[in-house]
């Protein structure tokens, strides 16, 4: 390495250490306000009368309640004329005065305490702009508040360091469980919930009574009809929420199979574009949940009676003490309902409130640690609070630890870290627009309108790809740092872990624990070569493909992965399970097709599907009694004819899904209908198609046994 370059790299160790060291005095926005360390007092000498009086009369110019960084530098500057310097004595007089000393020196830090520009507690507050839903104008964010919650602070090179540095604490000292790990409002979170969370100016916002409190209010307001709309939806979404956790298992244990070097043989590691790929199949199934959602909120809102939206007046956004205690047994759903269900429904009825009281900057509105969730820094720091219902989790758990590791690491070992901040930089900005653009449409829902659900589809397939490559940058750096750990630094950050006598589950679904693992035994298409997976689209803030919104996903692989054995003729034989969403209006039909083409140009054919109903948006493994079959090419029966693979090499393997605008009518017996004949049937009838593509390598010892 030449001079400059290691001169750079101490500088960006330095610069992110000095970071860090400076994040435990402000607390990530996800997080309740944490008891600071006082700085060293300049001045311990009590003040005299004359002066706590001159203190009261310089601040009763003011409002603490809307104090602005403006007002707080005059303040400072009055304080500095008049020859008193800060110190205890200082702040007890500025409290006497009912102001809070530390919110005064957040919007105005004196010049022993400035901050770097990608922190200022001075940004625009998010909810600084006129909220637009119904009534708005009674959104009403805490003084408190103001200027300390943004977006500038939340992709803040502070912020961010101290979110990856717990969450790398978190992987090297975790596993598989831990990793899965979620709460289910990191999903779906369009609404607004989490910046009402943060500027709770009762400070509940990380409560857990605080989510019954707000959707007990809301229930209450609702008629019974208004009521069914929420408890149809969460029947209707419930299991759709768990495909949604699931589908994050196969990237978990990609993940924590290149942290411990189980990678394929003959790959060079976690391939970026292939992570980018996938995690934007689950944030496309996200936008297509969070669309529906948004769809029965503007029903509900398009009910309203005057009388409800008087009493929602009544409920201050960001103030959970203006939301009266409620009886939450006269509103929940029936005792025998699956948990699943009660947490959409509870779900949906807190972030309705949040989103109609709250604004498009609400929406757009995350927290640090809402990117890169797969590494278990949620089990971390939550699971002290599970099952406690009044539990507030420590406000300093995420900077004091972060800090921490990072100080047992070399400072080789912290490099790697420390360069996120700036290599994530542009993907955060990008995100910022691409949720503001999603968070714009939904709202269209509020007025009466129609959204475009697949420019939203579109979006949320985006926001995927800049997650997906946020999280392989994390990942890299947190093996790379994990290689070279001794065995005592091992011992010193288990102990930081803190989590002494919890055993975790083999997995969680969110925050539930799973008794059984899923099958989740192929990951490998994320380990592929690189150059093999197709390069994505170019930075947009709407991406390819933008002419459709039609996608079609398997939770057993990956578009371009390898077709688990269990779906082969060396296996189980069973047809692999499909999801889609996003098919065009007017679609009254679906038909499946898997083919290959072999090495002469001959298509073969494995499975025909048609006729399966319109209001079908899956298949599962196996699927039975849905649609009709035709035959196959292999055998000449009606049904799937699993592939064996038998040439050498890996044979590429196509399912396609076609929407139509009717049922195929056939004059032909099914064991007549092929690949030819159903595709002539479908030709006016297609309104979209959508296809994904797998491949399979039989094993060499099963090749010879042939």
């Amino acid at each position: 390495m030449n001079k400059l370059a290691v001169i750079m790299v101490g500088l960006s160790v330095a610069a992110g250490m000095r970071a860090f060291a400076q994040e435990r005095e402000v607390p990530g926005p996800n997080e309740t306000r944490p008891a600071r360390r006082e700085q060293p007092a300049q001045d311990t000498t009590s003040l005299t009368q004359a002066q706590t009086t001159q203190v009261k009369a310089i601040m009763s110019k003011y409002d603490p309640k809307t104090l602005t960084a403006d007002q707080a530098k005059a303040i400072h500057e009055a304080f500095r004329q008049a020859g008193m310097r800060a110190g205890p004595a200082m702040g007890d007089a500025v409290r006497a005065a009912g102001f809070d000393p530390e919110r005064l020196r957040e919007l105005a830090p004196p010049p022993d305490r400035q901050r770097g520009d990608g922190d200022d507690r001075r940004a625009r507050p998010v909810g600084g702009t006129p909220p637009e839903g119904p009534d708005a104008g009674r959104s009403q964010q805490s003084g408190r508040a103001q200027g300390q919650y943004s977006l500038e602070q939340a992709i803040s090179d502070r912020a961010q360091l101290s979110t990856i540095a717990f969450s790398g604490l978190a992987f090297v000292t975790g596993d598989f469980g831990p990793d899965t790990f979620i709460p289910p409002g990191k999903v779906c979170d369009y609404f607004g919930f989490q910046y009402m969370r943060d500027i709770d100016a009762a400070g509940k916002g990380h409560n857990p009574m605080f989510l019954d409190r707000v959707a007990g209010n809301v229930l209450r307001i609702l008629t019974e009809s208004q009521r069914k709309l929420f408890a149809d939806l969460a029947r209707e979404q419930a299991q759709q929420f768990n495909e949604l956790a699931l589908k994050r298992f196969p990237l978990i244990k990609a993940f924590y199979r290149e942290l411990k070097g189980e990678i394929p043989a003959g790959s060079e590691g976690l391939n970026r574009e292939a992570v980018k790929k996938y995690t934007g199949g689950i944030f496309a199934f996200d936008a297509e949940l969070s669309y529906r959602r948004a769809q029965v909120f503007g029903q509900i809102v398009a009910s309203f009676t005057p009388e409800q939206k008087a009493a929602l007046a009544k409920m201050k956004f960001g103030d959970f003490n203006t939301w009266p205690e409620v009886e939450m047994d006269k509103y929940k759903l029936p005792r025998d309902t699956d948990r699943s269900i009660n947490v959409a429904y509870m779900t949906y009825a807190s972030e309705f409130f949040s989103w109609y009281a709250g604004s498009v900057d609400a929406d757009v509105y995350f927290c640090p640690e809402r990117h890169g969730t797969y590494f278990g820094s949620f089990y971390m720091k939550d699971m002290p609070a599970m099952g406690k219902k009044d539990y507030d989790i420590s406000t300093s758990r995420t900077g004091d630890s972060g800090e921490a590791f990072l100080k047992v690491l070399t400072a080789d070992q912290r490099a790697s870290i420390t360069a996120i901040p700036d290599a994530q930089r542009k993907n955060l900005k990008e995100i910022i627009e691409v949720r503001r653009a999603v968070s714009t449409e939904l709202r269209k829902f509020l007025k009466g309108e129609k959204p475009d659900s697949r420019k939203v589809l579109s979006l949320g397939r985006r926001y995927g790809e800049l997650d997906g490559e946020v999280s392989w940058m994390y990942v890299m750096a947190f093996t790379k740092a994990n290689r070279t750990l001794t065995v005592d630094q091992r011992a010193a950050l288990m102990k930081l872990r803190n989590l002494e006598g919890y055993t975790s589950a083999p997995a969680y679904l969110y925050s539930t624990p799973m008794n059984t693992l899923p099958d989740i035994s192929n990951s490998d298409f994320f380990f592929t070569s690189p150059g093999a997976t197709p390069s994505a689209p170019a930075s947009s803030s709407v991406p390819a493909p933008e002419k459709t919104g039609f996608l079609l996903r398997s939770l057993a692989v990956g578009d371009g992965g390898q077709l688990p054995k269990e779906y082969t003729g060396d296996g189980e034989s069973a047809t692999l399970p499909l999801e889609w969403s996003g098919a065009p209006e007017g679609t009254k039909s679906y038909a499946v097709v898997m083919h290959h083409i072999d090495p002469e140009g001959k298509t073969k054919w494995y499975w025909i599907l048609y006729n399966i109903p319109a209001d079908t948006k899956s298949l599962p493994k196996n699927v039975r009694e849905v649609g009709i079959l035709g035959n196959n090419s292999i055998n000449g029966r009606i049904g799937y004819a699993p592939p064996h693979s038998k040439g050498p090499g890996a044979k590429t393997y196509v399912y396609t899904l076609y929407a139509l605008s009717a049922p195929v009518n056939l004059d032909v017996k099914p064991f007549e209908v092929n690949r030819d004949i159903l595709l002539a049937a479908l030709k006016d009838r297609i309104l979209a198609t959508v296809e994904m593509k797998v491949v399979y390598s039989r094993p060499d010892s099963l090749r010879e046994s042939d």
